[in-house]
């Protein structure tokens, strides 16, 4: 059974991942399959290095399409959450982790791709912690390499776009 969790998208950021998405089903598409067809018609599959190529360029492009359609499907696009202090996607949130202090927002990458704040999804090890918590409450995850690092929530704020 999958998880699935609601992302917070400013409309802007709503409207560019959805642009994209309508580009790479339409035109986008077309392209990889116009470029598939030319070196199909090269000859030999086996040894024709801009068939493989085109192939693999419209895997990556499918698994974005996947990726953005249920990015879109699940936000939750418009004003940032509630200033009600609880840490949720949409929310900048300013932690002593492992001892340094760290400001950063929660939500996704996507959504935040020219800000210049750090952005943790609310499934990473830190996010997932953090989800539900206030300032002043003390949380801890599992890092990648094993250790616990533990993490002091100082400040809780909706993001200002």
């Amino acid at each position: 059974m999958t998880q699935t969790s609601t992302t917070w998208l400013t409309q802007e950021a709503y409207n560019r991942l959805k642009a994209e998405l309508e580009h790479l089903t339409g035109a986008g598409r077309a392209e990889i399959a116009e470029k598939i067809d030319a070196a199909r018609q090269e000859g030999d599959l086996k040894e024709n290095g801009g068939y493989h190529a085109a192939r693999e360029e419209q895997a990556k492009q499918e698994a974005r399409i996947n990726q953005l359609t249920e990015l879109l499907r699940n936000a939750h696009v418009g004003e940032a959450p509630p200033d009600d202090g609880i840490i949720e996607s949409g929310m900048v949130v300013t932690a002593k982790v492992a001892g340094k202090e760290r400001t950063f927002l929660l939500g996704s990458r996507e959504g935040a791709p020219d800000l210049d704040i750090e952005v943790y999804s609310e499934s990473s090890p830190l996010g997932s912690a953090l989800v539900g918590k206030k300032e002043g409450d003390t949380a801890s995850y599992d890092a990648p390499n094993g250790s616990t690092i533990t993490v002091e929530v100082t400040s809780v704020k909706p993001f200002q776009g």
